[in-house]
Protein backbone atom coordinates (compact mmCIF):
# COMPACT_ATOMS: atom_id res chain seq x y z
CA UNK A 1 0.00 0.00 0.00
CA UNK A 2 3.22 2.33 0.40
CA UNK A 3 6.42 3.14 -0.89
CA UNK A 4 9.38 4.45 1.71
CA UNK A 5 12.76 5.61 1.40
CA UNK A 6 15.27 6.03 4.09
CA UNK A 7 18.30 7.45 4.30
CA UNK A 8 21.27 8.82 5.98
CA UNK A 9 23.57 11.79 4.43
CA UNK A 10 27.16 10.00 5.45
CA UNK A 11 28.70 14.25 5.29
CA UNK A 12 26.60 16.07 7.52
CA UNK A 13 24.94 12.80 9.49
CA UNK A 14 21.24 14.23 8.84
CA UNK A 15 19.10 11.65 8.50
CA UNK A 16 16.06 11.50 6.11
CA UNK A 17 12.32 9.20 4.84
CA UNK A 18 10.28 9.85 2.00
CA UNK A 19 6.97 7.72 1.52
CA UNK A 20 3.75 8.17 -0.42
CA UNK A 21 0.56 5.56 -0.57
CA UNK A 22 -2.80 5.28 -1.89
CA UNK A 23 -4.47 6.55 0.89
CA UNK A 24 -4.58 10.18 2.95
CA UNK A 25 -2.24 11.50 5.57
CA UNK A 26 0.53 9.01 5.44
CA UNK A 27 3.41 11.68 6.57
CA UNK A 28 1.42 11.45 9.68
CA UNK A 29 1.71 7.57 11.00
CA UNK A 30 4.60 6.10 8.69
CA UNK A 31 7.33 8.32 8.64
CA UNK A 32 9.62 8.87 11.38
CA UNK A 33 13.25 10.52 12.45
CA UNK A 34 15.73 11.57 15.13
CA UNK A 35 18.61 13.32 14.56
CA UNK A 36 21.69 11.58 15.48
CA UNK A 37 19.88 8.74 16.02
CA UNK A 38 18.05 7.69 12.67
CA UNK A 39 14.61 7.05 10.32
CA UNK A 40 12.10 4.91 10.37
CA UNK A 41 9.44 4.04 7.45
CA UNK A 42 6.76 1.70 9.08
CA UNK A 43 4.20 0.47 7.04
CA UNK A 44 2.33 -2.74 5.72
CA UNK A 45 -1.46 -3.50 5.62
CA UNK A 46 -1.56 -2.61 8.99
CA UNK A 47 0.52 0.04 9.93
CA UNK A 48 2.53 0.12 13.37
CA UNK A 49 2.93 3.48 14.21
CA UNK A 50 5.04 2.26 17.26
CA UNK A 51 7.83 1.03 15.23
CA UNK A 52 8.59 4.60 14.38
CA UNK A 53 8.54 5.39 18.21
CA UNK A 54 10.02 2.79 20.10
CA UNK A 55 12.12 2.24 17.28
CA UNK A 56 13.85 5.10 17.49
CA UNK A 57 13.81 5.09 21.34
CA UNK A 58 16.29 1.74 21.02
CA UNK A 59 18.32 3.30 18.46
CA UNK A 60 18.97 6.11 20.85
CA UNK A 61 19.70 3.71 23.01
CA UNK A 62 22.75 1.94 21.23
CA UNK A 63 20.55 -0.78 19.79
CA UNK A 64 21.43 -1.49 15.86
CA UNK A 65 18.75 -1.48 13.28
CA UNK A 66 19.03 -5.16 12.88
CA UNK A 67 18.47 -5.63 16.51
CA UNK A 68 15.51 -2.81 16.77
CA UNK A 69 13.92 -4.60 14.34
CA UNK A 70 14.26 -8.04 15.89
CA UNK A 71 13.01 -6.09 19.26
CA UNK A 72 9.88 -5.09 17.78
CA UNK A 73 8.61 -7.97 15.64
CA UNK A 74 9.16 -10.34 18.04
CA UNK A 75 6.95 -8.64 20.08
CA UNK A 76 4.35 -8.21 18.07
CA UNK A 77 1.92 -11.05 17.42
CA UNK A 78 0.65 -9.06 13.92
CA UNK A 79 4.12 -8.58 12.38
CA UNK A 80 3.43 -10.98 9.65
CA UNK A 81 1.25 -7.68 8.45
CA UNK A 82 3.67 -5.25 8.86
CA UNK A 83 6.42 -3.76 6.97
CA UNK A 84 9.38 -1.68 8.28
CA UNK A 85 12.82 0.03 7.05
CA UNK A 86 15.27 1.95 9.50
CA UNK A 87 18.91 3.18 9.53
CA UNK A 88 20.60 3.78 12.38
CA UNK A 89 23.27 6.61 13.49
CA UNK A 90 26.18 4.30 11.84
CA UNK A 91 24.01 4.17 8.53
CA UNK A 92 23.44 0.40 8.55
CA UNK A 93 20.21 -0.58 7.54
CA UNK A 94 17.50 -3.25 8.35
CA UNK A 95 14.15 -4.42 7.10
CA UNK A 96 11.10 -6.36 7.40
CA UNK A 97 8.23 -7.81 5.14
CA UNK A 98 5.36 -9.92 6.88
CA UNK A 99 4.50 -12.94 5.09
CA UNK A 100 0.88 -11.64 4.98
CA UNK A 101 1.82 -8.51 2.35
CA UNK A 102 0.79 -10.73 -0.37
CA UNK A 103 2.67 -10.67 -3.57
CA UNK A 104 3.74 -7.44 -4.22
CA UNK A 105 5.93 -6.33 -1.94
CA UNK A 106 10.11 -6.03 -1.45
CA UNK A 107 13.04 -4.55 0.47
CA UNK A 108 16.25 -3.11 -1.00
CA UNK A 109 19.16 -2.06 1.70
CA UNK A 110 22.60 -0.77 1.50
CA UNK A 111 24.86 1.40 3.62
CA UNK A 112 23.10 5.24 4.25
CA UNK A 113 20.21 3.96 1.86
CA UNK A 114 17.10 1.52 2.12
CA UNK A 115 13.59 1.18 0.24
CA UNK A 116 10.52 -0.59 0.98
CA UNK A 117 6.98 -1.05 -0.63
CA UNK A 118 3.55 -3.31 -0.42
CA UNK A 119 1.04 -3.82 -3.11
CA UNK A 120 3.62 -2.45 -5.50
CA UNK A 121 2.76 -2.27 -9.01
CA UNK A 122 5.36 -4.14 -10.33
CA UNK A 123 9.09 -5.04 -9.56
CA UNK A 124 10.71 -2.06 -11.01
CA UNK A 125 9.45 0.73 -8.34
CA UNK A 126 12.02 0.37 -5.52
CA UNK A 127 15.07 -0.27 -8.34
CA UNK A 128 14.18 2.82 -9.95
CA UNK A 129 13.97 4.67 -6.60
CA UNK A 130 17.65 3.96 -5.42
CA UNK A 131 18.75 4.81 -8.85
CA UNK A 132 16.86 8.85 -8.58
CA UNK A 133 18.18 9.27 -5.34
CA UNK A 134 21.79 8.37 -6.33
CA UNK A 135 21.92 10.05 -9.29
CA UNK A 136 20.73 13.37 -7.44
CA UNK A 137 24.08 12.93 -5.15
CA UNK A 138 24.72 16.90 -5.81
CA UNK A 139 21.12 18.32 -4.28
CA UNK A 140 20.30 18.68 -0.89
CA UNK A 141 18.63 15.79 0.85
CA UNK A 142 14.89 16.93 0.05
CA UNK A 143 15.53 16.73 -3.24
CA UNK A 144 16.98 13.50 -3.25
CA UNK A 145 14.18 11.84 -1.39
CA UNK A 146 11.57 13.55 -3.19
CA UNK A 147 13.61 12.28 -6.49
CA UNK A 148 13.08 8.80 -5.00
CA UNK A 149 9.53 9.41 -4.79
CA UNK A 150 8.91 10.91 -8.31
CA UNK A 151 11.08 7.75 -9.65
CA UNK A 152 8.50 5.61 -8.04
CA UNK A 153 5.70 6.94 -9.02
CA UNK A 154 6.53 6.85 -12.81
CA UNK A 155 7.48 3.56 -12.12
CA UNK A 156 3.94 2.43 -11.31
CA UNK A 157 4.54 3.22 -7.24
CA UNK A 158 1.51 2.01 -5.30
CA UNK A 159 -0.75 -0.03 -7.71
CA UNK A 160 -4.00 1.05 -6.28
CA UNK A 161 -2.45 5.16 -7.51
CA UNK A 162 -0.66 7.61 -5.46
CA UNK A 163 -2.91 10.09 -3.19
CA UNK A 164 -0.60 11.44 -0.68
CA UNK A 165 2.91 12.32 -0.28
CA UNK A 166 5.61 13.04 3.08
CA UNK A 167 9.44 14.08 2.91
CA UNK A 168 10.82 14.58 6.29
CA UNK A 169 14.59 15.49 7.31
CA UNK A 170 16.06 16.04 10.71
CA UNK A 171 19.78 17.77 10.95
CA UNK A 172 20.88 18.83 14.17
CA UNK A 173 17.95 19.81 15.79
CA UNK A 174 15.34 17.84 18.12
CA UNK A 175 12.70 19.80 15.23
CA UNK A 176 12.39 18.53 11.47
CA UNK A 177 14.66 20.94 9.11
CA UNK A 178 11.96 19.31 6.51
CA UNK A 179 8.54 17.97 7.03
CA UNK A 180 6.59 18.58 4.22
CA UNK A 181 3.53 16.46 3.58
CA UNK A 182 0.19 16.30 1.24
CA UNK A 183 -2.00 14.42 2.80
CA UNK A 184 -4.95 14.38 -0.37
CA UNK A 185 -4.69 15.06 -3.49
CA UNK A 186 -4.83 13.81 -7.10
CA UNK A 187 -0.82 14.91 -7.80
CA UNK A 188 0.57 14.72 -4.24
CA UNK A 189 4.07 13.61 -5.19
CA UNK A 190 4.17 17.00 -7.68
CA UNK A 191 2.16 18.88 -4.68
CA UNK A 192 4.97 17.73 -2.56
CA UNK A 193 7.80 19.29 -4.88
CA UNK A 194 5.79 22.32 -5.26
CA UNK A 195 5.62 22.60 -0.93
CA UNK A 196 9.11 21.69 -0.65
CA UNK A 197 10.32 24.61 -3.34
CA UNK A 198 8.29 26.84 -0.83
CA UNK A 199 9.58 26.17 2.24
CA UNK A 200 13.26 25.91 1.11
CA UNK A 201 13.59 29.70 -0.60
CA UNK A 202 12.19 32.82 0.14
CA UNK A 203 10.80 34.06 3.26
CA UNK A 204 10.10 31.01 4.70
CA UNK A 205 14.05 29.79 4.41
CA UNK A 206 14.93 33.01 5.92
CA UNK A 207 11.87 32.42 9.18
CA UNK A 208 13.63 29.49 9.44
CA UNK A 209 17.12 30.18 9.17
CA UNK A 210 16.55 32.39 12.36
CA UNK A 211 14.89 29.62 14.38
CA UNK A 212 16.76 29.16 18.05
CA UNK A 213 18.92 26.26 18.17
CA UNK A 214 20.39 23.93 21.20
CA UNK A 215 23.82 25.91 20.38
CA UNK A 216 22.35 29.61 20.03
CA UNK A 217 19.27 29.26 22.09
CA UNK A 218 18.38 32.82 21.89
CA UNK A 219 18.75 33.59 18.02
CA UNK A 220 15.31 34.94 16.43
Amino acid sequence: MTFSIVARDPRTGAFGVATATGGPCVGSLVAHARAGVGAVATQGFTTNPFYGIDGLELLAGGESARETLQVLTRADRNRERRQCIMIGRDGATAGWSGAELGADFDTFLETDLAVGGNLLAGPTVLPAMLAAYKAEASVPMHDRLAAALKAGEAEGGDRRGTMSASVKVVTTEPYYAIDVRIDWSDTPIDDLLTALAASTSGDYAEFFERLPTRAEPDRG
